[in-house]
Formats: structure tokens, C-alpha cells, sequence
């Protein structure tokens, strides 16, 4: 191969000092003695310009204009069929001064040669047109045209999904970098998702090495071969080379020149991981405001002016992908009668968005579906069931269930599937699809309705598993229903992970399986998603869910949902103190599971009902209530709601001073919740009690109590219980005449205090002023008047907000 490259460069310089000779025999005027050699030189180097700027000169000196202008037209014609590309500036002039009979131009000394003696070589620039101004990517293309080190071979890589305008970016970038790279910009397009043959990298080399005029004879057919002689030809040049849709490393290794301060940009949808490249950029869809700016260049300001809401739902309908919105732009441009707004109806429904996007044989989906066919069977399977996600972000562990596939397995499938730009990874664990390929993968999945059907049932069950592993009323609190898979989750604190990191799209997971026909599915969930919101305030969901739920429980396989959702809505109204609607669905819900014999429900209705009176100082009519729910569920076996009921009947007795009935409902309260509840029921039982044997002056048993109620609430996470008890346990430090321990204690409960919202929590306010109001009767104690009256005014400062707070589970004060 060092042999071969050293003949090639003996053999240019051969040819360099021939058309010197041959150029002063020009210059001499003896235009006859040249012609010869000249037409011998354009069969054997067809390609080279510089050969047939000479002959044409010397034609035009033996007065053959005609045949001058004729061997123009043969050398153009031959590098449009051979190279796609255009004579060189040099050739050009040279035509037009034979057009313009400029003797004084033509017979000339021509431009002094390099001084490395190499013969005259064109100045290839295969770059395609741009279109100017390239919205939305600025940053990208300052760092696509910062300098590069000149000691060296740059490479860049640009990656994304398909349409989202890779090319345009490129080119722009060689554009402006063109001045930089005297002796070349080369633009050759991959076709890897194109409906073209694919370029392999021998077919691509020897055109490059035409494109240079490298070659004398048909190149080598052979890749190590073509590969040496490439980077022999382009080792002295600095180039810059643009290697369109790419489809994976082995293509391109070939293909890189070797010559110090070459630049070559790589565009595909493929991450190349494997090449070392100095700078990688993935391109995003463009941000709403920069698709609105493109879409109204397209259609024009009066348009999109007069419909700014219309226009920006329709960049959001397109995903921002500037394919989409050029399609959309060119069918709005064909038909002056739509409004924007007609058009983003027309594409309001996702089995009409991909057919919308369609103007001649230009389709987004065109455009997607190679991407796809380039996946292996199993990545295509997976990709289908993306689809069919009941949320738009996702995680590992809800495809590994879509697939039944470990968890590891699915890892690699879907990181195979973001280095397609087929999926995106917006924050670590997390994945989505692009909103139009997503439209796609939900297509493609309902070829297949029985897989989709398992696949989206799957997906559901993972979120069901989660609502109740993570529930506060544990088994017994979902009679019916499928049991959480055991291996899914470590516990408690695992699945309210989960839920957190799926954050508001869960009200979207009940909708998804109520739209699909999973009806039971989409009770169930909003069933154990109840306690999961109402924890965190978070009382609008929980309605929403409920409320969405509801209106399919009839169609439900499992008869206990129609009471058991108004029960969970009476249950979010008695948390947001909304007492007379949360008495409403209780109410309904009592009579609908006596009306059709489900017992479980009828004793939650009751601990409901009793829960409402105790809130609204019905103390009489509370316990009746709940002391036939207590009986009811434990003759159910239900822990959860007998320790919720007891704990409930255990205040209405309190409010009552009823001590010692108190003490013993939340004692026996604990007991069932130690049975089978969470930490928190157990916590808020014994935090109660503490308040009884404070009343009856047991200071060492309500210490016990309320420091294990304090261990359960930071096992819980529940800042509102933690603050609780740590102000009565402070109040216990005082009452011993430990009044310093005890102003620690408030402190800390403050701290606590700080943890909840205002927003969300219902108690937020009424907390504090228990907190502050004990504080400074501890001053008092401690003889701080001072400290006392501050904290006496910051009660009086805190807002009243509502009714007083409710005295009942889960929020007591």
C-alpha cells in the first residue's frame, strides 16, 4: 500500500510538470504542438479540470472555438454523471471567456501552481443548498462551528429521531465553516433510512477519491485498499467532509480522512457511540416558541396572527419536529381556505395526526418507519408495546411487566432503542417517546390487538401494585382485587417511590384504562391511589381519579366498587373538610353496599359517617355510628378498618371525656393496627392515647407512647405526626419541670411543622397555633414572659383558615 501511494504521488507529479510544459507552449503560441499530447491527457484523465482548461485555451488559440465550448460541455456533463458535482470556479471563467472571445484572459499565464508541485487539483465543494435561516438551533450550531485543533482529524456527531432537521443543521454548519477548508467540502448522503440503496463504504470511497481527482484509472474495489489510498490522498489536504444519515460506526471509520485539521460531521439517528468523537450533540424537537416562528415563515404572520392559539397547538400536534411542521406548513399553504385551527381539528385525533402529516409522497410517516424496520424482533416487539404506555414517561420496570422479560433484558432494549433516537431518556430511569412516534408505536401495536391488550394490562397491574403496596390500609383494606405481585416491590417506601417519580400523570393511568375498557382495572387503582393522595394533600387528583373511576364503576366485574369509591370520595372530603358532601358519599355508599350485600364497604361507610359527625361535634350520633362499624369489620377480619374506626370512636370518647372508653379503643386500636397496618395508623393510635393519660396525669406511660409514636412517624415520613407528638412529649418534660428539655421539643416540633405545606395540608395552620400555644405556656412555666407573649401574638397572627380541625384520623390536633 506504501508503494502504491508513493506511484500515485510520482505519478501527479509527473502529470503537474507535463501541463506546466505544455501551459508555456500556450503561452508561446505554438498551440499546434500541444494539441496532441492535450488529447491524449483528456482520455486518460477525464475528470481533471486543469486538463481541459488547457485544451480548451489551446482550441481557442487554433481558432476551434465550437470544439472549446464542446469540451465544456463533455467535461460537465461527465462530472454531474460521475461526481453529482459542478465545474470548478477555475473551468468556469475559462468558458466564459471562450463565450466572450477574451483572448487577453485566455492566453494568460494561468494562477502560480502550490508550491509543493502537486499538479492543479479543483476545489471540490459537494455541499447542497440551505435554506438561510435555521430556526431554533443556535446554540447547536456554535458549537458545531467553534474552532477545532489543527493538529488533528475533528469529528462530530449529530443525532435524533427522524424529521427533526439533522441535515439542516449540518449543512448550515459546513456552510459557514467552508472558508476554513480550502482544498475541499464534501457532502456524501448515507441513504441508511433512505428509500435508496444503501452506500457502503467502498462505493463511497471511490467516489471521494474521484471528488479529489485521486485516481487515474477505475479505483480498487477492495475496502483496506480503498481505505489506504483514501487517507494517501487526503493526508496532505484539509478538508472538511459531511457524511449524511448514517446508520452505525463500521460505516464510517473508513471514511475518515486523515489529513491534520479535517473536520467531518456526522448526521444520523443512530448515537454512534463507538466512534471517538469530540463533540456529540443530540437535537431535540424544536421549544414551542421557536416551532411557532418556523410554522408562521411558512404560512405567513396573518395567518398564524390571527389564530395564536390554534397555531400553537398545532406545533405541540407536531411534536415540534420541524419535518412535521414543514408538511403542515406545505398543506396549509396548498389550501388558503383552512384555517390553522381547521387543520389542528383535523389532527386532533392520533389515528389521523401521521395520515394528516402527509403532503405527496412526503410523509412523517414515511420518515419514521425505517427507523423501526431497522430494529431487531424483539426490539420491535418492545417498541410497539411503548406504545401502549398509560403514561408518556416510563420506566424499566413497567416494560419489563409489557414484555415479561427481566429487568436487565429490558435495560438493554430500551438503551438499544434511545441509541435509534427512537426513544428519549429525559431524566435517569425515565423514558418517553416522542409524541409522533409514540402515534406510531400505538399504530403499529393495534395490528396485534391481543398482544396489545396483554401488554397494557400488564402496564396497569405494575401501577395497582404500587397504589396498594403502598397504602396505609394494607390487604384487608382491598378485599377484592388481585394481591400485589410480592417480588415487584420491597416495600412501603419502594412503591411510593414509584408513584412519586410517575408524579401527575397517575390521574392519566385511570383515564388510560377506562378509555381501553379495563374497568375494573381503572376502580381499583383509583381505589388504592386514594390514600396515596390524600397523604400528600394532594386532594384534587384523589377526586379527579375517584370521580373518573365512578363514572365506569357499573360496567365493573367486581361489585363492591360503586360503594367503595364514594367511600374513598367521602374519605378525600373529610380530609379537605368538605363535611356535608363527604357525608353525602357516605352516605350513598352506605346505602348501595347494604343494597347489594357487601359488608366491607357498609363498615366503611359507617367509620365514614362516624368520622364526619366527630368533625362536626355530633357526639352522640358518631358513636353509633362507629360502634357498629367496629363490630361489622371485625367480624370482617378487617384490621385496617377497625384500628380506623376505634381510633375514630376512641375521639368522639375523648371529646366526650370519656377517658378511660378512650384509652381503651385507641389501646385496642394499636393492637389491630400492629396486626396488619402501616406505621402510621399504629403512630397516630398511640399518639391519641398519649392524650388520655396526659389528661389522667400518667406522664411515664404517655413519654412511652409518644416516643414510639415518634419513631413511627419518621419510619412513615409523616412530618404531621412527628410534630404532634413531639409537642406532647414536650408538654410531658414540662409538666416534670424539665422546662428547657420541653422548649427543645417545640422546637423541633416547629421544624416538622415546616415540612408540611399550607397547600396541601388541611391542619397546617391549627398545628402550629397547638404547637405555639404549648410553647408558650412552657415559657410561662420557665418564667419567660417575654418569650410567652411572642409566641401567645404568633397564635394570634396565625391565619384562620375554616372550621377548627378535624379531631379524627388521620390529621388529629
Amino acid at each position: 500500500l506504501r508503494a502504491q501511494a508513493e506511484r500515485q504521488r510520482l505519478s501527479e507529479r509527473r502529470l503537474a510538470l507535463c501541463l506546466e510544459r505544455l501551459e508555456c507552449l500556450l503561452l508561446l503560441r505554438r498551440f499546434t504542438e500541444t494539441m496532441d499530447e492535450l488529447s491524449a491527457l483528456s482520455s486518460s484523465h477525464p475528470l481533471d479540470e486543469s486538463v481541459v482548461e488547457l485544451r480548451m485555451r489551446a482550441l481557442y488559440g487554433s481558432g476551434r472555438q465550437a470544439e472549446a465550448l464542446t469540451a465544456y460541455q463533455v467535461m460537465r456533463r461527465h462530472l454531474r454523471d460521475e461526481l453529482g458535482a459542478d465545474p470548478g470556479a477555475q473551468l468556469r471563467q475559462t468558458y466564459e471567456a471562450v463565450l466572450r472571445q477574451d483572448g487577453s484572459h485566455l492566453l494568460r499565464p494561468a494562477p502560480a501552481r502550490s508550491a509543493s508541485g502537486a499538479r492543479r487539483r479543483r476545489t471540490v465543494n459537494d455541499l447542497p443548498g440551505h435554506n438561510g435561516r435555521l430556526i431554533g438551533r443556535d446554540a447547536e450550531l456554535a458549537r458545531l462551528v467553534a474552532p477545532s485543533a489543527d493538529t488533528s482529524v475533528s469529528l462530530v456527531t449529530v443525532d435524533g429521531t427522524a424529521g427533526v432537521g439533522k441535515t439542516a443543521l449540518v449543512v448550515r454548519a459546513a456552510h459557514e465553516l467552508s472558508a476554513h477548508y480550502p482544498d475541499g467540502c464534501l457532502y456524501v448522503d448515507l441513504y441508511a433510512h433512505s428509500t435508496q440503496q444503501r452506500q457502503a463504504p467502498e462505493r463511497v470511497l471511490q467516489r471521494l477519491l474521484r471528488s479529489l481527482g485521486a485516481v487515474e484509472d477505475e479505483p480498487p474495489g477492495d475496502l483496506d485498499d480503498l481505505t489506504a489510498a483514501w487517507r494517501a490522498a487526503s493526508s496532505t489536504l484539509r478538508l472538511l467532509l459531511v457524511l449524511d444519515d448514517a446508520l452505525d460506526a463500521d460505516q464510517i471509520r473508513p471514511l475518515l480522512p486523515s489529513g491534520a485539521g479535517s473536520r467531518v460531521l456526522v448526521a444520523g439517528r443512530r448515537r454512534l457511540a463507538e466512534l471517538d468523537a469530540d463533540l456529540r450533540i443530540t437535537l431535540d424537537p424544536l421549544a414551542s416558541g421557536d416551532g411557532v416562528s418556523l410554522l408562521t415563515r411558512l404560512v405567513g404572520e396573518d395567518r398564524t396572527s390571527r389564530e395564536p392559539d390554534a397555531t400553537r397547538r398545532l406545533v405541540q400536534l407536531c411534536d415540534g419536529l420541524p419535518l412535521a411542521l414543514r408538511i403542515a406548513g406545505s398543506r396549509l399553504q396548498s389550501r388558503s381556505t383552512w384555517t390553522v385551527g381547521h387543520f389542528v381539528g383535523r389532527m386532533a385525533e392520533d389515528g389521523r395526526r401521521l395520515r394528516e402529516l402527509s403532503v405527496g409522497d412526503r410523509t412523517l410517516e414515511a420518515a419514521l418507519l425505517p427507523s423501526y424496520d431497522q430494529l431487531t424482533p424483539e426490539q420491535q416487539r418492545g417498541f410497539r408495546a411503548l406504545g401502549l404506555t398509560p403514561t408518556v414517561e416510563f420506566d424499566v420496570l413497567t416494560v419489563a411487566a409489557m414484555l415479561h422479560r427481566p429487568a436487565g433484558e429490558t435495560d438493554d432494549l430500551l438503551e438499544g432503542l434511545v441509541d435509534t433516537s427512537l426513544l428519549q431518556q429525559p431524566r435517569t430511569a425515565r423514558y418517553r417517546l416522542h409524541d409522533l412516534v409514540r402515534v406510531l408505536a400505538r399504530r403499529l401495536a393495534e395490528e396485534s390487538p391481543g398482544e396489545s391488550a396483554e401488554a397494557r394490562r400488564a402496564a396497569l397491574h405494575v401501577c395497582l401494585d404500587a397504589a396498594r403496596t403502598t397504602s396505609d390500609w394494607e390487604p384487608s383494606g382491598f378485599p377484592t382485587g388481585p394481591g400485589p405481585d410480592p417480588t415487584r416491590f420491597t416495600g412501603q417506601l419502594d412503591a411510593e417511590r414509584w408513584l412519586d417519580a410517575v408524579g401527575g400523570e397517575l390521574v392519566d393511568v385511570v383515564g388510560h384504562a377506562a378509555a381501553h375498557g379495563e374497568a375494573d382495572l381503572a376502580c381499583w387503582i383509583a381505589e388504592a391511589l386514594c390514600d396515596y393522595f390524600v397523604r400528600q394533600g394532594r386532594y384534587d387528583e384523589s377526586r379527579a381519579v375517584l370521580e373518573t373511576a365512578l363514572a365506569h364503576a357499573d360496567r365493573a366485574t367486581d361489585g363492591r366498587m360503586a360503594a367503595a369509591l364514594r367511600n374513598c370520595l367521602g374519605y378525600t372530603g373529610t380530609h379537605q373538610r368538605r363535611y356535608r358532601q363527604a357525608r353525602v358519599w357516605h352516605s350513598e355508599a352506605l346505602h348501595l353496599s347494604r343494597e347489594r350485600h357487601e359488608p366491607h364497604e357498609e363498615a366503611r361507610a359507617l367509620t365514614g359517617l362516624g368520622a364526619v359527625a366527630v368533625s362536626l361535634g355530633e357526639g352522640e350520633q358518631a358513636c353509633t355510628s362507629l360502634i357498629e362499624a367496629v363490630a361489622l369489620s371485625k367480624r370482617l377480619n378487617s384490621s385496617w378498618v377497625t384500628s380506623i374506626a376505634l381510633v375514630t370512636l376512641g375521639r368522639a370518647y375523648y371529646l366526650g371525656r370519656r377517658n378511660d372508653e378512650a384509652l381503651d379503643c385507641f389501646t385496642e386500636a394499636h393492637t389491630y393496627a400492629d396486626s396488619g397496618s402501616g406505621s402510621r395508623l399504629r403512630g397516630l393510635a398511640l399518639s391519641c392515647g398519649a392524650d388520655v393519660r396526659l389528661r389522667l396525669g400518667h406522664l411515664a406511660a404517655a413519654e412511652r407512647d409518644l416516643r414510639t409514636a415518634i419513631d413511627l412517624g419518621l419510619q412513615a415520613r409523616d412530618a404531621f405526626l412527628c410534630a404532634r407528638s413531639l409537642t406532647r412529649l414536650a408538654t410531658v418534660h414540662q409538666l416534670r419541670g424539665d422546662t428547657g428539655t420541653a422548649v427543645g421539643l417545640h422546637q423541633h416540633a416547629l421544624q416538622q411543622h415546616q415540612l408540611l405545606s399550607p397547600l396541601t395540608e388541611p391542619g397546617y395552620n391549627w398545628l402550629e397555633m397547638d404547637i405555639r400555644s404549648r410553647l408558650a405556656r412552657t415559657y410561662l412555666a420557665a418564667g419567660q414572659v417575654q418569650a410567652a407573649s411572642e409566641q401567645f401574638q404568633a397564635v394570634l397572627n396565625v391565619p384562620r383558615t375554616g372550621p377548627a380541625p378535624p379531631p379524627v384520623s388521620p390529621r388529629p390536633a
